[in-house]
């Protein structure tokens, strides 16, 4: 096969080399999967408004996240299991996230365990965690990421039940059994928590993830780690202001890429509104979901965005190239976006704003 040359062509090489219930895995959302399409849909609804005769012999996508300069706003949003796409799961996807230059969020779900991805990474790396029922769960995997030098906690707030994901049903998917939830090797009850196949723990009084959890517990994380605190999975701006009073250093407006409710409105959809809601705090402001192309890309960073996060993406060239793969979805990434704001007369993020764009069919 041919090197791909975008990131959809990523996704066409990775379907032809997974197996098909990782494909379903990986690829699917729940129910009828329309939010998952809509994700994609939303940025072809949004118009560019470029402007000409403008400087663009220099384009900098340089900016600054939580303290620290970065090359470019495009990040690696957390995802569980990669080691279904590569041997070296996380370790590997780190090892490309570094020649990058970008930051890696490690998944609590990961398949290499945390201080294993901070070994091989040579990249800044965030640590995304549910928080369990027994809380001295959650504790010790802070302390453990705290001690392994990671930067940032991103907790997930929009999984307090397990979505119906009806391809994974369809075809079966369980988690094999030479791959572990590396994180929790000592906790034999969580080994069997994607083993026995999709959607096997409805009932939320069985679940590990505490499904009690309120705004309330955010003070509670605080209380046990001194790292930034990223809220992930914002869409309203009710949401967005009780995790700036709560003391999130950032949000990420998020839908789980479509995969636990189904009808939800689409994550560039829920930006203005976050943005307009967070307008005089100083809460950064990041978006994953649908994010395939640098001017979907630069679309969001005109509503508002600070950074953008991509998931699926990551996996397709993980599985198709090892660490390239992940250095060159992401370097692909950016030089569309540079394209971009190049084309549009934007030559830094610092002039990107909403007269860049205009709707078409979609209110904001």
């Amino acid at each position: 096969m041919s090197k791909p040359i975008n990131l959809h062509e990523y996704e066409q090489q990775a379907m032809t080399l997974l197996d098909g219930p990782t494909c379903d895995y990986y690829a699917g959302g729940c129910e009828d999967e329309v939010t998952l399409r809509a994700n994609l849909l939303s940025f072809e609804q949004v118009r560019l408004r470029p402007r000409f005769l403008v400087d663009v012999r220099e384009v900098s996508t340089a900016t600054t996240l939580l303290g620290k300069p970065l090359n470019s706003p495009i990040l690696v949003a957390p995802s569980a299991y990669h080691g279904l796409a590569h041997a070296e799961g996380e370790c590997e996807t780190a090892r490309g996230v570094a020649q990058a230059g970008s930051i890696f969020t490690v998944s609590t779900l990961a398949t290499r365990s945390l201080e294993e991805v901070a070994a091989a990474a040579e990249c800044p790396l965030w640590f995304q965690l549910y928080v369990y029922r027994d809380r001295s769960v959650s504790e010790r995997l802070i302390a453990r990421a705290e001690a392994a030098g990671y930067q940032a906690l991103m907790l997930t707030i929009d999984r307090p039940w397990l979505g119906r994901r009806e391809r994974e049903l369809r075809s079966g998917f369980g988690v094999p059994a030479h791959l572990s939830m590396a994180n929790f090797r000592d906790v034999p009850a969580a080994q069997n928590y994607r083993r026995a196949g999709p959607n096997a723990l409805p009932d939320p009084k069985a679940d590990m993830f505490d499904a009690g959890l309120t705004w309330e517990s955010i003070a509670w994380l605080r209380s046990v780690t001194s790292l930034p605190i990223i809220v992930k999975g914002i869409l309203t701006a009710e949401d967005a202001l009780l995790a700036a009073e709560a003391g999130a250093a950032a949000i990420v407006v998020s839908n789980h890429g479509g995969r636990q409710i189904d009808g939800t409105v689409t994550t560039l959809e829920a930006l203005p509104e976050v943005v307009a809601a967070l307008a005089q705090s100083t809460c950064e402001i990041y978006i994953d979901g649908g994010i395939r192309r640098g001017s979907d890309a630069l679309k969001a960073l005109a509503l508002g965005a600070q950074a953008i996060m991509l998931g699926r993406p990551v996996l397709w060239g993980l599985a198709v190239a090892g660490s390239s793969g992940v250095a060159d979805v992401l370097t692909t990434m950016q030089r569309e976006l540079q394209r971009s704001m190049a084309l549009c007369g934007r030559p830094n993020l610092a002039s990107i704003d909403r007269s860049l764009v205009r709707p078409s069919g979609m209110v904001f």
